[in-house]
């Protein structure tokens, strides 16, 4: 496999852009961290597999003191734990955190996507609804990633749109943490029986309907999260 050297930071909906001439260690760090955040938000990263340092360096074409530190910033952020030097994997879920999470992205979500409704212009639906539509082919085809993917352009592409960097960063962390999780939920359970509440949303933002876009997001964030149902996060299950 070909080595990729970091040559530009990369935000969470941005994939790493390989270069010829290495980055400054400033911007090689944050290129590093955000990549990483990417990778779980969308569920590259998922529960029960270690994550090495070595491996991840070797990968990237980097030195590991980058990933280390990166890996450190994601553990102060709940997403993974770092046991040991070698021993560095996602925290394990519990019926509790799961039902925090879900109350919290309730909470923010649908307020972050009500305060974006007045700046999107035509040319923002059409973007969303170009992304609604790559979402439903992956739904199709049962191509878990590509789902995964999708669905986080959409709901962040329309909630950026609000100018509220330190909400929208708030939220971020929320998938951060659950990312992993709903990466196996939907490799269980499959993607063809989810409900498509983007449809209901682009009908509210079209409208102008603040309340039916509130209520078409928390349905949508309802719908994804209780595939499973909040007990079996519990514990004694063993967790995911």
């Amino acid at each position: 496999m070909a080595k990729a050297v970091i040559a530009k930071p990369a935000t969470a909906s941005e994939t790493l852009d390989p270069g010829s001439v290495p980055a400054p260690e400033p911007v090689l760090r944050a290129s590093i961290y955000e990549e990483l955040r990417r990778r779980m938000i969308t569920g590259k990263i998922m529960p029960g597999v270690g994550l090495s340092t070595r491996g991840l360096a070797l990968e990237m074409g980097v030195s590991q003191m980058p990933v280390r530190d990166a890996l450190s910033r994601l553990a102060a952020e709940g997403a993974v734990a770092i046991r040991s030097k070698r021993r560095i994997e996602v925290p394990a879920m519990s019926a509790e955190r799961f039902g925090d999470l879900l109350d919290c992205r309730l909470m923010l979500e649908p307020e972050a996507a009500v305060l974006a409704l007045p700046q999107i212009t035509a040319a923002k639906l059409k973007h969303l609804r170009e992304i609604d539509a790559a979402l439903d082919r992956a739904m199709e085809n049962g191509d878990v990633i590509a789902y995964m993917e999708s669905n986080f352009a959409f709901h962040f592409n329309l909630y950026r749109a609000n100018q509220r960097p330190i909400l929208n960063r708030l939220i971020e962390a929320l998938w951060l943490q659950f990312g992993p999780f709903m990466r196996v939920v939907y490799g269980r359970f499959g993607t063809a029986n989810l409900v498509d509440q983007h449809q209901i949303a682009l009908a509210a933002i079209e409208a102008r309907d603040p309340e039916a876009l509130r209520r078409a997001i928390a349905s949508d964030i309802a719908d994804g999260m209780g595939l499973i149902g909040r007990s079996n996060w519990a514990p004694e299950s063993g967790g995911v």
